[in-house]
């Protein structure tokens, strides 16, 4: 999973504009449109860059060798041209919102860039991954709003950050034996054996700040009832997975879509109770 100027996926992001339609109101239609296709197109250039950059790592590691760069089904130039036009239309949605978005967004450049070397420098990549995809936590608000509000957005960003950490971890699981092979880092190589210790603590952050988030929000009581049966599926799935088994690493990885689903509805209704 890659992102480019911190749009994630769709659910991510309707429920970072759910904080920010009017009480008993949905979100507006064309801002969700617009950060859904922005993820779409912007995730998949995340992506690119990721596999220009580790093309030279990916063919050594089992489960990435088959990548089109890294297996020569695609020529870098020919990655580059395809990363050039997803670009460009990423560009288009970005100007399609407020000046100050537009200045924010184009802000996590760096971040966006250097992530994907990360893994060569540092044993948190996954905590770069966690501020360069949550930025839509930032731009969900100041698209609506023309500014931030920290007392809502930081707590999401945070939050969002603990949660990547959770997922992305568990990923990293799945390739921590070719990762000492090939030299790379990860917080699965860091954490080791307190892997399920560490998770934890990340996922009652999460919770608590996406608590925090809504209550500064002034959501209403059903957003409350849903981050409950979210933090119920994040301590699940941190409980359950066998973290030396691949197949299981990735069977809750993606069971994140569930986690992401349950916060979704939880603002949706605690906003249209409000």
């Amino acid at each position: 999973m890659r992102s480019l100027l911190g749009w994630t996926n769709p659910l991510v992001h309707a429920y970072l504009l759910g904080h920010v339609c009017e009480p008993g109101n949905l979100p507006d239609i064309k801002m969700l449109a617009l950060f859904g296709c922005g993820s779409f197109l912007l995730r998949g250039a995340g992506c690119t860059i990721n596999d220009l950059l580790d093309q030279d790592i990916d063919v050594k590691v089992e489960r990435t060798k088959l990548r089109p760069i890294a297996s020569g089904l695609l020529t870098p130039f020919q990655g580059v041209s395809f990363l050039g036009l997803q670009l460009l239309l990423g560009l288009g949605i970005l100007l399609q919102l407020n000046s100050y978005s537009v200045m924010l967004g184009a802000s996590s450049l760096l971040l966006v860039f250097s992530y994907p070397l990360m893994k060569r420098w540092t044993f948190w990549p996954q905590a770069f991954l966690g501020l360069t995809f949550n930025w839509g936590a930032l731009l969900g608000w100041s698209a609506v709003r023309g500014s931030l509000d920290p007392l809502v957005v930081l707590p999401l960003y945070a939050s969002g950050v603990c949660w990547t950490l959770v997922y992305d971890t568990i990923y990293a699981h799945q390739d921590k034996d070719d990762d000492l092979k090939v030299g790379v880092k990860s917080t699965a190589l860091r954490f080791g054996e307190s892997t399920k210790e560490w998770l934890s603590g990340f996922g009652v952050a999460c919770s608590a700040g996406l608590a925090l988030s809504g209550y500064n929000a002034d959501l209403g009581w059903p957003y409350y009832i849903c981050l409950t049966a979210a933090s119920g599926q994040l301590a699940w799935q941190i409980y359950i997975v066998d973290l030396s088994n691949r197949a299981d690493c990735n069977r809750m990885f993606v069971s994140n879509k569930w986690f992401g689903a349950l916060v979704f509805s939880g603002i949706l209704l605690g906003r249209l109770a409000t």
